[in-house]
């Protein structure tokens, strides 16, 4: 654990521009929490570059156990803000799993998860993967080339078991999508079974991320949907292959959010907007001057209170390539993206698609109508305390006017179908016409009943 000293003696920082800004805070001592991945960079640093300290905080960051006990810390105040899965201020706001009102005003990145196999199932899969000329397999690689894997695990009455991190989780909707791209049922939750394994070819449950390569290798799982460093994991361990990222799946979706409870931000929207004006700060600088922060960031998430794993392993993907394969290093500049395309803006169309995710696989069991969504995406993410804190930004001369999108209705505009894996365009305005053009997946009026889906 660790404490931000702040010396109010300091003639420098009793005269620096910041201070003449610096808003009257209801509260400076916060603890936030955070899972160990690399996009709670944010955080880190936040806080290794001084910026909560230029706000007036004292931070303490504490790494939680999984996400549950960090939503709950949120919930019941032991924190005070979070590095959370985008699915979960939403599901907690609707009452799925838990009730609470969570708000974010500050998404915290785009991209940065992948999918991997173990190296048993790569095997199984390559012969039905198209190659490059020089022999490598061709990217994106679909779905569909596992289908005959799992049709061979069903023939012999073996489960096929894939792990995501929680049933909110964005891995848990991109690792379903990329099923149901290539044809496979990831199965559906209901009331009354909330396994999400009704009707399912592939059998998905929650592991830990940590946990994720070795849960592999013990043969528990035959892959995984996670973020990084545990996919570039197991390629350094030899013990699995990444088959896709999710730029690949959806390319620049939304990822991680900063997520507190309405009654904190209500009480405190002074603190509130100095914790998203540091957090703004801390994601110009990743991203600033084509990611030249980005190896000074890997050491920095490499030490044990942050990440906690190789620098070596971090840097893979984190400076702008990913390794698939043993070798086969390619470049994807914006696997982790920050700042770049209004990132940490908290757009309604992101907040959306998370809810027709949800109402697609049964964890929202009856039909919603279009305005239901807008209302909800509206009552959890906040862009008008992001636009205050970046316009104090702004005005102290630490961002620029054109880096946000100040006339946005939170809708982005739809996202093209050459940007999605399975060809289908998204559009956060008309959710219910979107749910109704995925092939596979609850719509309409259609409900789970049991272990079938009613009309």
């Amino acid at each position: 654990m660790k404490k931000l000293k702040w010396l109010l003696a300091s003639t420098a920082f009793c005269t620096s521009p910041v201070m003449a800004e610096m808003l009257d805070l209801e509260k400076d001592e916060l603890t936030l929490g955070f899972i160990k991945l690399t996009d709670m960079a944010p955080l880190a640093i936040a806080y290794e570059n001084g910026y909560f300290e230029d706000e007036g905080l004292f931070v303490t960051l504490e790494a939680q156990a999984n996400w549950k006990v960090l939503l709950d810390g949120v919930i019941d105040g032991q924190l005070d803000g979070a590095h959370m899965l985008a699915g979960q201020p939403l599901a907690a706001t609707i009452g799925y799993g838990t009730q609470a009102h969570i708000i974010t005003p500050f998404s915290m990145d785009l991209n940065g998860n992948g999918i991997t196999v173990s190296n048993d199932i790569w095997e199984q899969m390559r012969p039905h993967v198209p190659l490059m000329d020089d022999g490598r397999p061709q990217h994106p690689i679909s779905a569909a080339a596992l289908a005959p894997v799992v049709k061979d695990y069903q023939d012999q009455g073996v489960p096929f078991n894939m792990g995501m991190v929680f049933p909110v989780s964005t891995h848990n909707y991109e690792l379903r999508y990329w099923l149901a791209a290539g044809g496979l049922e990831p199965g559906y939750y209901s009331p009354d079974d909330v396994s999400g394994q009704i009707g399912a070819d592939v059998y998905l449950s929650v592991t830990p991320p940590p946990q994720m390569p070795s849960t592999m290798e013990a043969g528990t799982i035959f892959g995984y949907c996670v973020g990084e460093p545990w996919n570039q994991q197991a390629v350094f361990k030899n013990i699995g292959v990444p088959v896709i990222t999710d730029y690949e799946i959806w390319r620049n979706n939304p990822e991680k959010v900063f997520g507190l409870s309405a009654e904190f931000a209500e009480e405190n929207p002074n603190t509130t907007i100095a914790l998203t004006k540091a957090l703004i700060r801390a994601a110009i600088w990743l991203d600033e001057n084509e990611n030249a922060n980005r190896e000074d960031a890997v050491e920095i998430l490499a030490r044990s209170e942050y990440v906690g794993a190789d620098a070596e392993v971090i840097a893979n993907s984190m400076t702008g390539t990913f390794e698939y394969e043993k070798g086969d290093v390619r470049d994807v500049p914006d696997f982790n993206v920050f700042f770049r395309y209004n990132a940490t803006y908290p757009f309604y169309s992101d907040a959306i698609w998370y809810l027709t995710q949800m109402r697609r696989w049964g964890q929202i069991a009856e039909p919603k109508s279009d305005e239901w969504f807008f209302e909800t995406a509206q009552s959890v993410y906040q862009p008008d305390i992001y636009l205050k804190a970046a316009r104090l930004l702004v005005d102290d001369g630490m961002a620029e006017e054109a880096d946000f999108p100040w006339d946005s209705d939170g809708f982005k505009a739809p996202t093209p179908a050459d940007h999605v894996i399975d060809a289908i365009a998204y559009d956060g305005r008309t959710p219910n016409a979107y749910l109704d053009s995925l092939p596979i997946g609850l719509k309409g009026d259609q409900t789970i009943a049991g272990s079938t889906i009613q009309n």
